[in-house]
């Protein structure tokens, strides 16, 4: 197996290792904290089984590789509140132990999704997105869409010489863009610039620091061009 602990989680280890007689593997596609994500999705013999909630939609996967996908909506299809699950059946109920009702999905399956009473407003905001998506063109058009709000942002990162990307170039995410001022003197100035240009919510995680621009599905490019106008300001106001 392999681990990134060591560089600070901002690179992904691709030198790992499937056990021969793993039950399972599982990993989560995008890391939101540190800002890397796979480009490239492992395969295995064994059952795939991943966690998507900060990346699903946003690209096109094989969905057939996959024993159990689960997201959460709340970074690209709504609302907080729902889950989503695509699960091959014949894989379901083979734990060799209880668990609660709640917990399993083939109870789920067989209420049709309605083993609780459901998040209604959740799940109506979602059917909108996923309308809006297909609208737009599907997950291809999305997908086109993003890697340009990603290419505009770490063009910008790596040519302006205030800035520095926290996540290795080859594990960069295309959905949580992380960097840091190269000088931390400029900090206050450039919260300044980008508060005043109605931009919210970019400062890191508490455990990392820095910057996180969280450039989700329905983030337009539009936005991404506001906060690199203003990294661009900066070089020349510090100038």
């Amino acid at each position: 197996m392999a681990s990134g602990k060591e560089n600070g989680y901002t690179e992904l280890m691709l030198d790992y290792s499937i056990p021969s007689d793993a039950d399972f593997f599982h990993f989560t596609s995008n890391n939101t904290i540190y800002g890397a994500q796979w480009q490239t999705l492992p395969t295995s013999k064994c059952p795939l089984i991943c966690d998507m909630s900060s990346d699903i939609f946003s690209r096109e996967i094989n969905v057939s590789d996959f024993a159990l996908i689960y997201a959460g909506a709340q970074k690209n299809m709504g609302p907080a509140g729902t889950v989503l699950y695509i699960v091959e059946k014949e894989l379901l109920g083979k734990t060799g132990r209880n668990i609660p009702s709640y917990l399993d999905l083939s109870v789920h399956i067989d209420k049709d999704s309605m083993f609780n009473t459901p998040p209604v407003f959740a799940i109506y905001t979602s059917m909108l997105m996923l309308e809006w998506l297909k609208d737009l063109g599907g997950v291809k058009a999305i997908e086109k869409i993003n890697n340009q709000k990603a290419e505009l942002l770490y063009n910008e990162i790596d040519e302006n010489p205030l800035f520095k990307g926290y996540a290795h170039v080859n594990s960069r995410s295309k959905m949580n863009v992380t960097f840091t001022l190269t000088d931390a003197s400029f900090q206050a100035k450039f919260d300044e610039m980008w508060s005043k240009a109605n931009i919210n919510g970019i400062k890191g995680h508490r455990s990392v620091g820095g910057y996180r621009a969280s450039i989700y599905n329905a983030l337009p490019l539009s936005s991404v061009q506001a906060l690199v106008n203003v990294m661009k300001e900066l070089a020349t106001v510090t100038a």
